[in-house]
């Protein structure tokens, strides 16, 4: 009989326990001990099974669980003696910065310094006796959220040394999530304030600390040693790219297959694979994503299981702000292709809006790219990637966020996409016009209206179509054709449908007094540049093409096709 799948556990000792379905990660323990790291960050995806990981290692070092080795009996950590004798020898402090997500910087301390001083109310047994003197009790009563700052600063360092002195053994430290906060002061714009506070606290936590054992953070994504970690010159540091611990978190190929036998779904290895694979650490290839996978096993079917466990709103935001390479490059990824690309795993959220390298970047570390080859480049040093999409999911969340874009103007968008394919020039300037209306500053990256790029809306539209007509047709922009690059082509996949070529411009003033000026430079350049050659060449009648001109001028479209407006 399979075992539960009882989704959403990110406990140990409930897992264990209640015979839920878990793959054996115990091998990370030995790894870590062994790697005699001070201190640790982990960069893996979300849901990739670092809470369950985390929570693995407290029971395992805790000395609150001294005498449970029941929960790793069958495990293989419980194989080797050694290990046994180690379980619960240590003073363990457990944190968590998942739930940190408040829109200002005052409540995101404040939360941030509850977690602490509910920690430091478990350990009240510490007041007890006379193992602090009335000086360091005055200090513990202290803890609250609403502490100083220079005393939340310490009180990781302070705690640490009570339990080391109570134990008789310096501390082990696991923090869980923790950029999470720093991914909320980015998105609500409180990230200076947010870097000084946690700078501090980890300095005097993780380098400053005399009582600190080891210690283990874990995240998405490593922020620039700059920012958080800059006094912090012992971090060792093991992201998505690196070797180590390559296989303790997400599934490997072979613990999926055997999790599909073992519920009888043997058939539906091609299936699993194609939607949840892709995911690469370091030179290990065929990762799956984990969450998923359970979903899958409990529901018995597909679905965008991990895509929906929580909010896409930073790399989205990341796309459509993006300019026009960027756009192009995010067009080329959607259409199963792959780009070639600088990556720098320190993330510098300040560089994102700017720097496509470090778009790509982040999109890498949050998993929705993954390595397809490697390469250095010993003139600069560094490594060139080659990314692509990871899997379906990724690819059908995607474009389930295009198309969200538009909402809000969606009634008028797919109005739009009915009039384009039944030719009706005149619908389509009514309702185009209402699309980039309601939706043009929306592309912006939040600059004035009237400053806002045209080129920033209309290849996000380009987006919204290549996901929208998907079906009906082969969506390419940008490319060589004839005598220069057009903006789109859209093939048609039944000979039945029309071919189309869209041609932008925003107009120019000086040489265009009207948008219908504009409108005939977009058509005449579709004609003198030849654009129709490469659907020629493909067998496309001529008379089964449709040629289109946009002429833009602020929020206001015009389009026009063979002279007619």
């Amino acid at each position: 009989m399979p075992r539960k799948t009882g989704l959403g556990h990110q406990d140990f000792e409930t897992v264990r326990r209640t015979n839920n379905f878990y793959v054996d990660k115990t091998e990370f323990i030995r790894e870590w001990w062994e790697a005699n790291d001070v201190v640790t960050l982990i960069t893996r995806p979300r849901r990739f099974g670092k809470t369950l990981n985390m929570s693995m290692l407290e029971k395992f070092f805790s000395v609150k669980y001294a005498e449970r080795g029941e929960l790793f009996e069958g495990l293989s950590i419980w194989q080797k003696e050694e290990y046994r004798k180690l379980q619960g020898t240590y003073p363990v402090i457990f944190l968590s910065f998942a739930a940190v997500k408040e829109t200002t910087y005052d409540q995101a301390r404040k939360r941030i310094c509850g977690i602490i001083e509910q920690f430091y109310n478990r350990c009240g047994f510490l007041l007890e006796g006379d193992l602090l003197n009335e000086k360091e009790k005055n200090n513990f009563r202290d803890i609250s959220a609403d502490m100083e700052g220079h005393i939340a600063a310490i009180s990781l360092q302070l705690l640490s040394e009570y339990l080391s002195r109570y134990y008789g053994k310096r501390v082990i430290i696991l923090l869980d999530e923790y950029d999470t906060p720093m991914q909320e002061a980015y998105v609500n714009g409180y990230w200076e304030e947010m870097v000084s506070f946690i700078r501090v606290l980890f300095n005097a936590t993780f380098k400053t600390n005399p009582s600190l054992e080891r210690a283990v953070m874990t995240g998405i994504t490593r922020i620039s040693k700059e920012s958080i970690f800059s006094d912090l010159n012992h971090l060792k540091v093991v992201t998505t790219t690196s070797e180590q611990y390559a296989e303790c978190f997400g599934f490997t190929e072979i613990e999926v297959f055997a999790a599909l036998e073992e519920y009888d779904l043997s058939d539906r290895k091609e299936e699993v694979k194609e939607w949840y694979d892709g995911f690469t650490f370091g030179t290990k290839e065929d990762i799956y994503n984990p969450w998923s996978v359970l979903n899958y096993l409990a529901e018995r079917k597909a679905g965008t299981y991990w895509a929906n466990t929580s909010s896409n709103s930073l790399a989205g935001d990341l796309i459509r702000e993006g300019n026009k390479n960027v756009k192009l490059e995010f067009e080329t990824l959607m259409q199963g292709g792959s780009i070639v690309t600088l990556v720098d795993e320190q993330i510098v959220y300040s560089q994102l809006p700017m720097k496509k390298d470090a778009i790509w970047s982040f999109l890498l570390a949050a998993g929705y790219l993954k390595v397809e080859k490697r390469e250095f480049m010993e003139q600069s040093g560094n490594y060139q990637y080659r990314l692509s999409l990871t899997n379906r999911e990724v690819r059908i969340m995607f474009g389930n966020m295009i198309l969200d874009w538009f909402e809000g103007a969606d009634d008028y968008y797919n109005d739009f996409i009915k009039a384009l394919l039944l030719g009706d020039v005149k619908a389509m300037n009514h309702y185009m016009n209402k699309v980039a209306l309601t939706t043009f500053s929306y592309f912006d990256t939040g600059t004035k209206a009237s400053e806002a790029e045209p080129e920033r809306f209309y290849h996000g539209f380009v987006l919204g179509l290549m996901v929208e007509l998907s079906d009906r047709y082969i969506l390419t922009s940008n490319r060589e054709s004839g005598f220069g690059r057009y903006d789109v082509v859209l093939e048609p996949r039944k000979k039945e449908d029309d071919a189309m070529i869209l041609e932008f411009k925003v107009q120019d003033t000086e040489d265009e007094k009207e948008l219908k000026d504009t409108v005939k430079a977009a058509l005449a350049q579709i004609k003198e540049k030849n654009y129709a050659a490469s659907l020629l060449e493909k067998g496309v009648p001529r008379e089964r093409i449709r040629s289109y001109g946009f002429a833009f001028q602020g929020k206001t479209v015009r389009i026009g096709t063979d002279g007619k407006e």
